[in-house]
């Protein structure tokens, strides 16, 4: 209910703007008066998500089996199906979200962690993947934090005292213009003065409010992870789930990606590598068989084929991962 107070207040800045306009549509004022109270609006507005700017699109047809296996997770979950799949050359993360005005379901596959996985743990990443799918109650607060979080920077700023950039901007005008300096400083320094007040007796509330929903939030976060986990383990044991995590924190999987890169290796033998080194048993067997009733060895096998040319160019940006 608090957070959605936020965002009734952010369409309340929207509704003030147009009826301004509306009102006087052609007074000058007017349409300042009501374009200011728009911009504030759009500023503070939810986000509707959207691709990482390095994200590359799949196209269905190009990649059956990728689409095939996400398509299967994702019912076993109990998520809708992802209409689109995208890969990331550099970053280890996978997401799922809705992205846009029409909450167009994607997945994006970071490819150093997918290329050094097991079928079976693919199978877990994209189940853990889905499960953390945001619910519409989740999603509204998390939106409304980050539009309080608008308000607290643009009425209180980053920091307790006057903007750095403003800061520097007062000194190279006193080094190149001392004169005009003497000139502007008193006016310059009321007004500076004037709006820090504003931002502070506006800042409260908004301070207050942003510290009772983080509270609210941290209180469900046990909840939320709880829900996540149920529905992680719908396809992926805890075993499973836990050796994946493991894999993550300690992400050793990255030096013997880049070493083998940085010697020419093909992705084939990168991944021979990684499996050998972080997956199999002493005696070079799987402590547990490898692949999924949702994602068997060959249907893996046919994947890496249809990223064949993703993975060849990753690799070649291998090293920059940190």
């Amino acid at each position: 209910m608090l957070a959605l107070v936020v965002h009734l207040l952010t369409l309340a800045f929207v509704a003030l703007g147009g009826w301004i306009i509306l009102r006087e549509p052609g007074s000058i004022l007017s349409w300042l008066l009501g374009g200011v109270s728009l911009a504030i609006g759009w500023a503070l507005r939810p986000r509707l998500g959207r691709l990482p700017a390095d994200a590359d699109m799949l196209d269905r047809a190009a990649a059956p089996e990728l689409y095939a296996v996400a398509d299967r997770v994702a019912d076993r979950v109990g998520v809708k199906r992802p209409s689109k799949v995208a890969v990331r050359d550099l970053a280890t993360r996978t997401g799922y979200d809705r992205i846009g005005v029409a909450r167009t379901p994607v997945l994006v596959v970071g490819l150093p962690l997918w290329l050094a996985l097991s079928p079976k743990q693919r199978v877990a990443l994209l189940a853990r993947t889905y499960a953390r799918l945001p619910t519409g109650d989740e999603r509204v607060v998390t939106e409304a934090l980050a539009t309080l979080e608008c308000w607290r920077d643009a009425l209180v700023g980053p920091g307790a005292g006057p903007l750095q950039a403003r800061s520097d901007a007062q000194d190279k005008i006193a080094t190149t213009a001392p004169m005009a300096y003497d000139a502007m400083a008193s006016p310059f320094g009321v007004t500076g003065l004037l709006g820090r007040l504003v931002g502070r007796v506006l800042g409260g509330p908004v301070l207050l409010t942003r510290y009772v929903l983080t509270r609210l939030a941290r209180a469900g976060e046990s909840r939320v992870q709880a829900r996540h986990r149920a529905l992680a383990l719908r396809v992926a044991t805890e075993e499973e789930l836990a050796e994946l995590e493991t894999l993550e924190e300690r992400g050793g999987y990255v030096a013997p990606m880049q070493a083998a890169a940085l010697r020419g290796e093909s992705v084939s033998a990168i991944r021979r590598t990684v499996l050998t080194k972080f997956q199999l048993t002493a005696d070079g067997v799987f402590p547990s068989a490898p692949h999924s009733e949702l994602l068997g060895n060959e249907q893996s096998d046919r994947i890496d084929e249809e990223l064949a040319a993703h993975y060849a160019r990753a690799i070649r940006g291998f090293g920059l991962i940190s």
